[in-house]
């Protein structure tokens, strides 16, 4: 099976797995979880019915109970799992890939991520291998309401946004279930019905013609700010009020204001992953002495066990992830986007300031976004890359543990194979644009060189 990864099972529904793999995969959690009480989410997805069918099945012919919450966002799930107790929850959702996907996000106690490495392995080993033998005492399927607790959960995060112009683009995915409950007609929405078609574009932030929509909407009605979430709701991304698209790991920097200013945090541990800008720890230790700035690996399944670690007050990665000490160490794009409007609000009535110009102020460099190429043999192509750069100067800094960020005085880059889809994806920054462009260039140059050569 193609569908098990770093960080949770994913892939094209039918090709990659299939009922029958869901129906194992269900059926030996119970034993993996040590538990027999499992809550089960999903999101709109066409698949997930069917997946949640057979998923159901497998646990409960395990012996196990399922508690159905029904239609979730991915962390509304993760509440649940903390809130009620549970030592195991599946979520079922390809968060931001297209409609032809879907998987299972898996957690333990206090929603801690079950990844490759803390279980997956084991699970996969377990469905290919072993014996199902139905358990003589078939467990239960009981609905479970997380949704009114979870939407009181929030609303205690909100503040008056009324004086605020906010435009809310919910790609057609989990956040329309929630997000009227908190807004109600108080911003401007698009694409706020669920519908596992995605008509309106792909539930996917990261890529720019999915933004595109609500950057012409923020223009057209001269809003403050605009926010746009993933197809599962546990990620978030925003577009200021001149229309532009904020680069993510930007707003780590961003929601200092709200945890070291607001909420009087005297300092601590924040994290971010090794595609950061500098530009995101040069503000945070510039504007607040007492804080200090981690890099670590992308990936939930990687950030949470490490924000729990370091007793982070909160991280966040490039991909809008914002992992936050009042929410379980999880990540929730509807509660960072409450964190992130408080910002705006203040800076707006308190200072007379707009959210363009902090971002303004953060960001020092010139980035390239993420840029992915399609490689069959990412690990040579990445060390081609790696040792190109060293023969040729001594990096400052070499970081290794996902794949390579190599850090000069006047730029640096990040290489790295994803952990989900057949990419090498790179970035570079730098002090310069021509210097960014240059980089990057060379950087195309030698895998164009290696793609050839490997044909």
């Amino acid at each position: 099976m193609k569908a098990f990864h770093a960080y949770d099972i994913r892939g094209v529904y039918n090709k990659d797995f299939n009922k029958d793999d869901v129906y194992k995969i269900g059926f030996f959690l119970p034993r993996l979880l040590m538990t027999d009480k499992i809550l089960v989410g999903r999101d709109v997805r066409t698949s997930s019915p069917e997946i949640f069918a057979y998923l159901t099945k497998g646990i409960t012919d395990a012996g196990a109970n399922v508690y159905d919450v029904g239609l979730a966002t991915t962390p509304m799930v993760y509440y649940a799992t903390v809130k009620y107790n549970f030592l195991g929850s599946v979520m079922i959702t390809a968060s931001h890939n297209p409609r032809e996907y879907n998987g299972l996000k898996i957690s333990g106690p206090g929603a801690i991520p079950i990844g490759y490495d803390t279980g997956l392995k084991e699970l996969e080993r377990m469905v290919e291998n072993e014996e199902i033998v139905v358990s003589p005492y078939k467990g239960e399927i009981k609905k479970l309401n997380v949704k009114d607790d979870y939407i009181t959960f929030l609303r205690d995060h909100m503040v008056d946004f009324r004086g605020m112009r906010i435009g809310i683009d919910c790609s057609n995915g989990m956040a329309a279930l929630l997000i009227k409950y908190l807004f109600g007609k108080f911003a401007f929405y698009l694409n706020d019905e669920m519908d596992g078609n995605f008509p309106g574009h792909e539930p996917n932030p990261l890529q720019k013609e999915n933004v595109v929509d609500l950057q012409n909407l923020v223009k057209e009605k001269n809003l403050d700010v605009g926010v746009i979430f993933d197809g599962d709701a546990d990620r978030v991304m925003f577009v200021d009020d001149k229309g532009r698209f904020i680069q993510p790991d930007l707003i780590i920097a961003l929601m200092g204001h709200y945890y070291f200013d607001e909420k009087k945090i005297p300092g601590g541990n924040v994290l971010q992953d090794i595609r950061s800008s500098r530009s995101v720890a040069e503000y945070l230790t510039s504007k607040w002495q007492n804080v200090r700035v981690h890099t670590w690996r992308v990936g939930r399944a990687y950030a949470v066990p490490k924000m729990k670690e370091l007793n982070a007050v909160y991280g966040g990665e490039l991909a809008g992830h914002y992992y936050m000490s009042d929410f379980f160490n999880s990540d929730s794009g509807i509660l960072a986007a409450l964190h992130v409007l408080k910002i705006v609000r203040h800076f707006k009535e308190e200072h007379k300031r707009k959210i363009s110009d902090v971002i303004d102020e953060i960001n020092k460099y010139y980035n390239s976004g993420e840029i992915n190429m399609y490689l069959e043999d990412k690990k040579t192509a990445m060390l081609a890359v790696v040792k190109h750069f060293i023969d040729q100067q001594t990096p400052k800094r070499i970081l290794d543990f996902d794949g390579y960020r190599l850090d000069y005085d006047d730029w640096w880059f990040n290489i790295r194979p994803s952990n989900t889809e057949p990419y090498l994806r790179f970035l570079v920054e730098a002090n310069s644009e021509d210097l960014m462009k240059q980089k990057v260039e060379e950087i195309k140059q030698i895998l164009y060189a290696f793609k050839k050569a490997k044909k």
